[in-house]
């Protein structure tokens, strides 16, 4: 079985939690992987069983609360400009420093991937691979996602979420419950909800600061200060192996991620049936396989590769 620790890390003058979890058998040459979770401001817990990985691959897991939620530092009196894709690309380098590590994969989940492709696109020279997970390339695009999904909603529930937030009442009961026919839609398709899940969106709603100021009330209500967030036209610059996957039912549709596909040199796609936003929930055991797969075929290092090389490498 594997072992777990926890610690914390010294970041400016805030702290950043970190949970390692380390194979029993590790297997030679299987790079750490480091998992970003979402929100932002979910913290890890929902993702916490890609740990897994640990026994299943050889590999070490590094988890971590970014700033702002679950363990780490909270910060509820900062102000909104705090708060940006740049802190929490200067945190996961701090991380990585810290911990002495030189060479990893590195997996994000929704807002987690977006914070992947904003270290991608700096040719973070650590990285070994990126998987990019249930992650809109844009929250233009995701806005839009949203609202072509919310029409295939049943009209008494649309009706509901206009109501409400034409009058600025989110926190009113049949708001939550038209939310909830969304989230079962589209977010996780698992009743009841999974512990783990649950975790993260009490954290979350016991502090919401970071998650209210960058996205704002729920998954399909983005008024937060990430609203006209794009790293496509940055994406050329990605030359780490990319992996790109999302569910059938995904929030995250398919056009909200194919930029990453048509303009990441030789990234790869996988669209697991019959899964939503949290297919690692929902398909646990195929997930992972995938994940697993693609992370063996890159363990070999790239140091002494040129960009060019590189590139042929993720194909």
């Amino acid at each position: 079985m594997s072992s777990v620790t926890t610690r914390l890390i010294p970041f400016g003058e805030y702290s950043t939690w970190v949970r390692i979890e380390a194979p029993d058998a590790p297997l030679d040459g299987a790079l750490p992987l480091v998992v970003l979770h979402g929100g932002p401001g979910m913290a890890h817990n929902y993702v916490r069983n890609l740990g897994l990985l640990a026994d299943e691959t050889g590999r070490t897991v590094v988890h971590y609360d970014q700033l702002g939620c679950g363990n780490s530092t909270h910060l509820p009196e900062a102000p909104a400009e705090f708060w940006t894709p740049q802190l929490f690309v200067d945190e996961f380098e701090n991380l990585l420093a810290s911990l002495g590590l030189d060479r990893v994969h590195l997996l994000g989940q929704s807002w987690g991937g977006m914070l992947a492709a904003e270290i991608a696109v700096r040719q973070n020279p650590a990285l070994a691979s990126v998987s990019i997970c249930n992650s809109p390339a844009s929250m233009q695009l995701w806005a839009e996602a949203a609202s072509a999904l919310r029409d295939e909603l049943p009209a008494e529930v649309q009706a509901a979420l206009e109501k409400h937030e034409s009058a600025g009442t989110l926190t009113d009961p049949e708001y939550l419950a038209a939310s909830d026919v969304f989230y079962e839609r589209h977010v996780c398709r698992i009743t009841p909800t999974p512990p783990d899940f649950q975790e993260s969106v009490d954290q979350m709603e016991a502090e919401p600061t970071v998650y209210h100021t960058m996205n704002g009330p729920n998954e399909f209500h983005v008024v937060g200060t990430m609203r006209s967030w794009t790293v496509i036209d940055r994406l050329e610059a990605v030359i780490a192996p990319t992996l790109v996957v999302a569910g059938e039912f995904d929030e995250a549709t398919p056009s909200t991620w194919e930029s990453f596909a048509t303009r990441i040199a030789g990234a790869t796609t996988h669209v697991f049936a019959g899964a939503s936003h949290c297919v690692h929930l929902e398909q646990p055991e195929t997930f992972r396989a995938e994940i697993a797969h693609f992370l063996s075929k890159h363990d070999l290092s790239m140091h002494d590769y040129s960009t060019a090389d590189r590139r042929d490498l993720t194909s």
